[in-house]
């Protein structure tokens, strides 16, 4: 009876332990979905702080699709973080702003081009200062 009892226990300690790497592994990619969340929140940040500094007139788009683009290139999270302020900032702007449904559509494509990896000069207006 003793025996069965160790082997049981053994078999159990086994069974944890092989499942282990696989829960190590699923920790290790939620802390970098969250590291690459708060890196995308950041270049959404800067995306916009650089957007104000520039006060360029056409270049929202760019901006828009910079800050996706670069937010989106940290991976899964920072995809995320990209959307989720796109469509926090388009919902309140366009309910403030006055300036129609066409330019939340077309801020929300500049969004989806940066976030999917197409290159942010497609938007960028001739002009813009080269530091952007």
């Amino acid at each position: 009876m003793r025996l069965w009892v160790c082997i049981a226990l053994l078999s159990v300690v086994l069974c944890v332990s092989a499942d282990r790497p696989r829960i190590f592994q699923g920790m290790v990619r939620a802390g970098q979905f969250v590291r690459d969340a708060a890196g995308g929140a950041r270049d959404m940040y800067r995306a916009y702080k650089d957007m104000r500094e520039a006060n360029y007139k056409g270049a929202d788009k760019y901006f828009h699709a910079r800050g996706n683009y670069d937010a989106a290139r940290r991976g899964p999270g920072g995809a995320w973080a990209a959307k989720v302020i796109s469509d926090i900032r388009e919902g309140w702007q366009s309910s403030v702003s006055g300036r129609g449904a066409e330019d939340t559509r077309q801020d929300q494509e500049a969004n989806e081009w940066g976030r999917r990896g197409g290159d942010p000069n497609r938007y960028r207006p001739k002009g813009l200062p080269s530091k952007y």
